[in-house]
């Protein structure tokens, strides 16, 4: 393996990282930030307040995007597996 193939090998894996972290991170984000508004709206002080809709919004976007999650770990893996002889050589 050359420098260059390692190099292309973890940046794909970092992509790939990136793509499947993404969405339930800025869902979580979003929601975040929407009940910090109404706490401040509402002046309710609550640390724990924003659990439960974090955790709600972040299960269904795992359950909207899961295939779609799934179909890009499958294929990075047929990728890396195909490409396994190529790597030895």
């Amino acid at each position: 393996m050359t420098p260059e193939s390692v190099l292309t090998l973890a940046h794909r894996a970092m992509y790939v990282a990136l793509l499947l972290t993404a969405p339930p991170l800025i869902v979580s984000l979003v929601v975040g930030l929407l009940v910090s508004f109404f706490q401040a709206a509402t002046q309710i002080n609550e640390a724990t307040l924003s659990f439960i809709p974090k955790l709600m919004a972040v299960t269904i976007t795992l359950v909207i995007a899961g295939p779609w999650m799934l179909s890009i770990v499958l294929d990075y893996m047929r990728e890396m597996l195909t490409s396994i002889p190529s790597m030895a050589g």
